[in-house]
């Protein structure tokens, strides 16, 4: 698969399993309907530490800085605090400290692209153009006739140039208009943005979680952007001078030597999938840009046996030497992969089966919070909606609200999460998919997840081995093999196999195919079984796991 695979000391975040939190949704500690940073302190021991926790080693928070809100945290006006929505910078020395306790890694969301508008580095920008931070944004004179530096669109819809009257210039927002960018090209901005990075690294945050790196960079020229026929909104156009600049890849490497002096730090980044190269080109070299890069083609990606094979056997090994995979399908931004994958029963059976590949494909995953009891998207009428983004495009799209309904907990008039009206409301399923519920049915899917979580945390060839695509077999069916070498010096060898169509299939491998025990099954009970390669038979949607002699 990758060096990385075969080092004598490999990095703790290649075996670990990540946890995203979204803390407006995770827990309620003060009952004012939102979570806060005492509540997700309240609840770290349900995520690693007491005797029937799910078993996760580290989290990541999405943004907690103060901020207006506008892009739900993604707009930050102070990058060194916290929004008194959750508490204080106490309280979350107070979380990291317990967390380190069970033995979570904590990682924080780090904004780098743009600010709010509130922030005081804007404020001081706009001023006048005299401010010592004017450069630190991107402002421009308009064109003639009252045009636009450029005809460049915003991600979120509109046009990524407004004006201000108290400047008299436009400045360039990627984003919304409440979120102007910075400019990286400005040696002065990427050093407070270090400093701030150094400021939560030395309280003990162990990584960042990076958003949209590649918009850092931009054409300062400001040309305009190619037009691409037949499409509409963000999309019509070629992005060839607004991002995917060799300076996003430039600043990736600058971020990477000032981690180098805390070892155990780890950068994951979050690219556009479009962007030149794939995201996999902000791993760099393999060793001098970032850890990990969130890969979303999973998220995009029917439910079929091909795109999966697709991924394994192509995408996965196009990661340079010294990168490592990582495997996500849901996430704050995203309908959750339990809707998008089927409908009905569909659904249930396959959401088992995507537990099973999340935990056992090469690569570090990502479990966004919910997943693990099945929580779906929410039905949301318009007046429940608080995203600005999702309103905006509101019924066309299915926006961003939906995939981040309150925790489910228990079967409670709120799910546990709150004693007060909760800022989403909570789907009526809540009183039987929910923690309390699943954690008491050795058949549920919370289970499987515990079950393939403490697998994985004792099987080194599921944590970090080398694996390889088994072609032989039905077309509709996914095999693989995972294989490392153990303590004791033995070779220890797990195979996944995975029917992806709505019925039975029967088949052989290759005479002279190892034998084995199955250790999980999505559809079976938990009780082992023997693995015969000659005679296979995988159900409907079934997944299994099987230990190989």
């Amino acid at each position: 698969m990758c060096a990385a695979s075969r080092s004598l000391h490999p990095p703790w975040w290649q075996s670990a399993v990540f946890y995203q939190i979204y803390p407006w949704s995770f827990q309620d500690s003060d009952n004012d309907g939102i979570g806060d940073l005492r509540g997700i302190r309240s609840r770290l021991k349900y995520l690693r530490g007491a005797q029937h926790s799910l078993g996760v080693d580290a989290i990541w928070l999405s943004p907690i800085y103060p901020s207006p809100m506008h892009d739900f945290g993604y707009d930050v006006s102070d990058y060194v605090n916290i929004d008194a929505r959750f508490g204080t910078l106490k309280d979350f020395e107070d979380l990291l400290e317990e967390a380190h306790r069970l033995g979570l890694r904590v990682i924080m969301d780090l904004v780098l692209n743009h600010t709010s508008d509130q922030h005081e580095w804007f404020r001081d920008s706009r001023a006048s153009r005299l401010s010592t931070k004017r450069n630190w944004y991107c402002w421009a004179d308009g064109k003639s006739c009252g045009r636009r530096p450029s005809n460049w669109n915003a991600r979120f819809g509109g046009p990524s140039w407004t004006w201000d009257p108290e400047a008299r210039q436009y400045y360039l927002h990627s984003f919304l208009k409440e979120q102007p960018d910075l400019n990286w090209e400005e040696p002065s901005v990427r050093a407070a943005m270090w400093d701030v990075v150094r400021f939560w690294l030395d309280r003990g945050v162990d990584g960042f979680r990076l958003d949209a790196i590649n918009w850092l960079g931009k054409d300062t020229r400001w040309p305009n952007n190619p037009f691409r026929l037949g499409l509409r909104g963000y999309t019509r156009q070629h992005h060839l001078y607004d991002r995917d600049q060799a300076l996003a890849h430039d600043s990736m490497r600058e971020l990477r030597q000032v981690i180098s002096a805390y070892p155990d730090a780890v950068l994951i980044g979050e690219a556009a999938a479009d962007t030149p190269g794939g995201p996999a080109s902000f791993y760099g070299k393999g060793d001098d840009e970032l850890q990990l890069v969130f890969d979303f083609r999973l998220m995009k990606s029917p439910w079929c046996a091909k795109s999966f094979r697709l991924f394994l056997s192509q995408h996965v090994p196009s990661i340079p030497q010294g990168g490592w995979p990582t495997i996500v399908m849901s996430n704050h931004d995203q309908p959750r992969h339990i809707d998008r994958y089927g409908t009905g029963g569909d659904a249930e059976a396959r959401a088992r089966v995507a537990a099973l590949l999340l935990l056992t494909m090469p690569g570090t995953p990502f479990l966004y919070y919910g997943e693990e009891v099945g929580m779906r998207n929410g039905k949301l009428r318009y007046r429940d909606l608080r995203d600005p983004y999702t309103k905006r495009f509101w019924p066309f799209r299915p926006g961003r609200d939906p995939a981040r309904t309150p925790m489910q907990w228990d079967a409670s008039v709120h799910a546990g999460f709150t004693t007060h009206r909760p800022w989403l409301p909570l789907p009526p399923d809540s009183s039987q998919r929910n923690v309390e519920t699943e954690a008491a049915d050795p058949r549920s899917l919370w289970s499987l997840y515990r079950r393939l979580l403490a697998l994985r945390r004792m099987s080194p060839a599921l944590s970090r081995g080398d694996y390889h695509v088994i072609e032989e077999g039905p077309c509709d069916c996914v095999l693989y093999e995972r294989e490392a070498r153990t303590k004791t010096g033995t070779v220890e060898r797990m195979l996944v196999a995975v029917n992806f169509s709505q019925r039975p299939c029967e088949f052989a491998l290759p005479s002279g195919s190892s034998q084995g025990l199955v250790l999980a099954s999505t559809t079976a009970d938990a009780a082992t079984s023997t693995w015969d390669p000659a005679r296979i038979r995988l159900g409907p949607d079934e997944g299994q796991l099987v230990r190989l002699d």
